[in-house]
């Protein structure tokens, strides 16, 4: 799929926190290693679990080293001209302009893998995912099961004190199972909104019960 030595792309393999994405984006670097190509790694500088700011880690404890980013430009001014792949995961915490570098970086001839996860704690599109995915040529949306009902989870729950919190909280909190568990759509939980929408419902059904 996309040969080629000047044919660059972009895939993106995003989803649910738990679902297997940093694994994923580590086999495929692996598998570009064992080829012989020229690889560099990046992280948000923001996810310092597991194995810290200079690896990359999965839930399942598989490591690989990568550098620690703040933002697009930085990317931009890592990468050297040379390097064939470039593999960026948690790119939820990055700024819109990694859309515009990964697309350069494509054009240039590059393999571009990038991971992470596309909806935030309310179920809504997160940081700049959305338009990855929509310039990717590859995606692969990946699912963890939910803890709930054991169904495929599409959403992340986050956890206060054991409780779903509400959706007013702060989007970017990094954390791992102490915070977050996978959920499915119908097992997701963020109290103050789905309290608005089903009074939003309601309201809906009732004014169309009374226009009859």
């Amino acid at each position: 799929m996309f040969h080629g030595a000047r044919h660059g792309w972009i895939e993106v393999v995003a989803g649910v926190m738990f679902s297997g994405k940093s694994e994923e984006l580590i086999r495929r670097v692996r598998r570009a290693l064992i080829a012989g190509r020229r690889v560099q790694l990046f992280k948000s500088h923001l996810d310092d679990r597991y194995g810290g700011q200079f690896r990359i880690s999965s839930h399942d404890g598989r490591e690989i080293d990568a550098e620690p980013v703040s933002n697009s430009v930085q990317v931009a001014e890592k990468v050297s001209p040379s390097t064939q792949v470039v593999a960026i995961d948690e790119a939820q915490f990055l700024d819109d302009g990694i859309c515009k570098v990964a697309d350069a970086l494509a054009d240039a001839g590059m393999r571009v893998i990038v991971a992470g996860t596309d909806m935030d704690f309310r179920g809504e599109p997160f940081g700049p995912m959305g338009p990855l995915l929509a310039r990717a040529e590859r995606i692969d949306k990946l699912h963890a099961i939910c803890v709930v009902c054991g169904d495929p989870a599409t959403r992340n729950q986050r956890l206060i004190d054991g409780a779903p919190a509400p959706a007013e909280g702060p989007t970017i909190q990094v954390g791992g199972a102490e915070s977050y568990e996978a959920r499915c759509r119908h097992c997701h939980e963020v109290p103050k909104r789905d309290r608005a929408q089903r009074e939003l419902l309601l309201k809906r059904g009732k004014e169309k019960w009374e226009g009859i």
